[in-house]
């Protein structure tokens, strides 16, 4: 099972309000219902209970938690993102340009546009 689906499920659990464990996970709540259902089909059965009441775990719901925890503790760490090295962005290039010496002189070889 995916390690984050299993950190989205234990943040759902332990607030039982999933606007709030979206918050609390900085993600989307559009993005934490789909991995919750994701999660249902992968384990087959749901995991919580929603409607007009609170939400909370069904008897799968609860079992599923210890599993859950376990997996997350057991699961290495996270790699970290590799670092940019710094500099900023890259320029494009605008062409030739010319000297501020012969500004405002036409080009050599070329008509000057008219206005």
């Amino acid at each position: 099972m995916n390690i984050t689906l299993l950190v989205r499920f234990v943040a759902v659990a332990e607030e039982l309000h999933f606007p709030r464990a979206a918050r609390k996970l900085d993600i989307p709540l559009p993005s934490l219902y789909s991995s919750i259902a994701k999660l249902e089909d992968e384990v087959g059965s749901p995991l919580f209970v929603r409607g007009a009441t609170p939400t909370k775990l069904t008897g799968a719901g609860v079992l599923f938690l210890a599993t859950a925890r376990e997996e997350i503790a057991a699961a290495p760490p996270a790699a970290g993102k590799p670092v940019a090295p710094a500099g900023g962005k890259a320029k494009a290039s605008k062409g030739k340009g010319r000297a501020p010496a012969v500004k405002g002189q036409p080009k050599p070889f070329k008509k000057r546009q008219g206005r």
